[in-house]
């Protein structure tokens, strides 16, 4: 028996009867001969973060677009706190960390520059539309390696595709994400919005605030607290109805007073400017698109597909740099 053989019955032994044990995957796209260390979602796990879509998370948006000051949070800092909440839970309930960590670290590699202001426009100029949560399973599906992609558990996918507001994911692991997901944007920020000095704390509702609590480690603690109790022996993942009310109306509240918050979004206007600008330059100059995207459209991928790909793609920093490079006027030098 080999260590991958050793974990796998280690799961069946331990974990959770509603946990999803790696032996029963429904597989991957293209067969692989199984690793003899790492059981399937370990590998999955190991091959986002190896993956180049998540390092460049780190310099992608949150919510606060280019923020001076080094603690703000990134899409990537994001995804880690998100991963971090995720295992706490899945480790109380004895569901399979190892695909409750590849869904979280994998949930928002699809997400464009500038967040979801650049999500917007991409959805607006693209013909058939743009959603990140569809995008981190075409990254994942497509566009890694190549184009060869890197080949997940069927499992990974649909947590990763199903962790939005209205998804349904098939696992409970992608159900702990997706609720993760949403306790660590909520709270973080919250935490961001303070730093920005958008808002202060007893500012927040103090119907929320009483039920919650009155920091963002007490907001954490609270609603973790609550899926793990709630959840613990089920065959679902779940918050108490009061607990899952007042987060949904703390979120609420964060939409209409942070999330549009004229601050937070005062180059919003700009952004769609630089990623239209940016889209329509390489709709029409296919030969400047790196050679692997233009091998996408070699093998029947749709021209409006593949540009809106690299712009999505693309860091905050990188599509700036880009915009500068095609369309600033440069000082003429002798």
């Amino acid at each position: 028996m080999n260590i991958r053989e050793t974990a796998e019955l280690w799961e069946e032994q331990y974990l959770s009867p509603y946990a999803s044990l790696s032996r029963n995957t429904r597989g991957r796209d293209r067969e692989e001969e199984p690793c003899d260390i790492r059981p399937a979602y370990q590998r999955d796990r190991d091959r986002i973060l190896h993956s180049k879509s998540f390092r460049r998370l780190k310099h992608k948006t949150q919510v606060f677009l280019a923020p001076e000051g080094d603690h703000y949070r990134t899409r990537l800092t994001h995804t880690l706190e998100v991963a971090q909440i995720a295992r706490t839970i899945s480790r109380a309930l004895r569901l399979n960390e190892d695909l409750t960590e590849a869904i979280a670290l994998g949930h928002d590699l699809g997400h464009t520059p500038f967040g979801h202001s650049g999500e917007r426009v991409l959805n607006e100029i693209c013909q058939d539309g743009f959603a990140h949560y569809r995008q981190s399973v075409r990254v994942v599906e497509v566009l890694e390696k190549d184009g060869m992609g890197l080949n997940l558990t069927w499992e990974v996918r649909d947590g990763i595709l199903n962790h939005r507001t209205s998804g349904h994911p098939s696992t409970l692991e992608g159900a702990v994400v997706r609720f993760s997901d949403k306790i660590a944007y909520i709270n973080h920020d919250i935490d961001d919005a303070i730093r920005a000095r958008i808002l202060k704390e007893e500012e927040l509702p103090g119907e929320y605030t009483d039920a919650l609590g009155c920091s963002v480690r007490e907001r954490l603690n609270t609603l973790i607290h609550d899926i793990i109790k709630t959840s613990m022996g089920q065959p679902k993942i779940a918050m108490s109805p009061g607990m899952e009310e007042a987060m949904q109306g703390l979120r609420a509240w964060m939409f209409a007073h942070v999330y549009t918050n004229p601050v937070a979004k005062a180059e919003d206007g700009r952004v769609a400017k630089l990623i239209t600008e940016l889209y329509d330059y390489y709709y029409i100059h296919l030969k400047e698109l790196p050679a692997e995207y233009r091998r996408l459209m070699e093998n029947g991928e749709k021209r409006e597909r593949v540009v809106c790909d690299y712009i999505a793609g693309m860091s905050d920093i990188y599509a700036i740099d880009r915009f500068e490079e095609l369309f600033v006027p440069k000082a003429w030098k002798v």
